[in-house]
């Protein structure tokens, strides 16, 4: 009976072998057959700016370059735009997270909640984080005008759905135990809410709080490109006017800003595991 089932899983991890095998050359088939059409089209345009691909980088590298020590007065300049971008990401993170929470909390199975609502609430979710922070931007920049409202506006939209979803699956990860207990002594639903599921779920729900707000940080930068203010819209400018050494001190200016959102986060996420797992 075993030796049967061996043989079972052998040919199986056989076919499946084959079949992922015959997957690539189909993927590999499509490719080259797309690329080929692709520069038909474009008479041979592809491999010809493929070739030129570096070459406007190293002009902005040498731009920035040339200025020498007056590159590094560009950062004051442009430091307002990079604190509204950050800015826009803060507002748009804490409102998405808030509205998150109800509605993980609205769609997790364990949590007593109304079986007709769960559904519901999960197609909310699917629906926030289907349409891109983009598409919403461009749609309320023509509503509102273009400012930094519109943006942090679409950028929470999309955290609610986001988080929404991975703040669920935290919690029906939790231990019911206290849950159970706290119901026992005649604990209302807040109240079984507040004291047996927030303090099992405070760590990941900082984790995936403090991750997504390094995401929104680059989701408001690129909003900038579409008239909704902060540093994206100083990069749009300065890419349409040529100013190499502009856009290099922008670029170096999110980067770093981005290294330095990271390491606090990592730094925020151990502190929160860390004092979990002591107590």
């Amino acid at each position: 009976m075993v030796d049967v089932m061996r043989q079972d899983l052998l040919a199986l991890e056989g076919r499946r072998r084959l079949y992922t095998g015959l997957s690539v050359v189909l993927l590999i088939a499509v490719v080259a057959a797309g690329y080929r059409e692709a520069s038909a089209l474009n008479s041979g345009g592809f491999l010809q700016g493929l070739l030129k691909f570096f070459d406007y980088p190293s002009q902005i590298v040498m731009q920035a370059w040339d200025q020498g020590w007056e590159f590094w007065s560009l950062f004051p300049k442009f430091l307002p735009a990079l604190i509204e971008t950050i800015n826009i990401a803060a507002v748009a993170t804490i409102i998405g997270a808030v509205f998150a929470t109800v509605l993980s909390l609205a769609s997790s199975r364990n949590l007593e909640v109304p079986a007709a609502i769960i559904p519901v609430v999960r197609r909310i979710m699917d629906i926030m984080r289907a349409f891109p922070e983009l598409i919403i931007a461009l749609f309320l920049i023509f509503v509102l005008g273009a400012s930094p409202v519109p943006a942090a506006i679409a950028v929470a939209f999309h955290t609610s759905g986001a988080l929404g979803k991975l703040f669920s699956e935290v919690n029906e990860n939790i231990d019911v135990k206290p849950l159970e207990g706290l119901k026992a002594t005649g604990s209302n639903w807040l109240q079984r809410v507040r004291f047996g599921v927030i303090p099992q779920v405070l760590p990941n729900y900082s984790s995936y709080f403090l991750l997504r707000f390094e995401i929104n940080v680059r989701a408001s930068a690129i909003l900038g490109f579409v008239g909704a203010g902060g540093i994206g819209t100083e990069l749009s400018r300065a890419i349409g006017w040529g100013a190499g050494s502009e856009v290099a001190a922008l670029f170096l200016m999110l980067f770093l800003s981005i290294v330095a959102i990271d390491q606090l986060s990592s730094y925020l996420r151990r502190h929160f595991v860390g004092a979990e797992n002591f107590s």
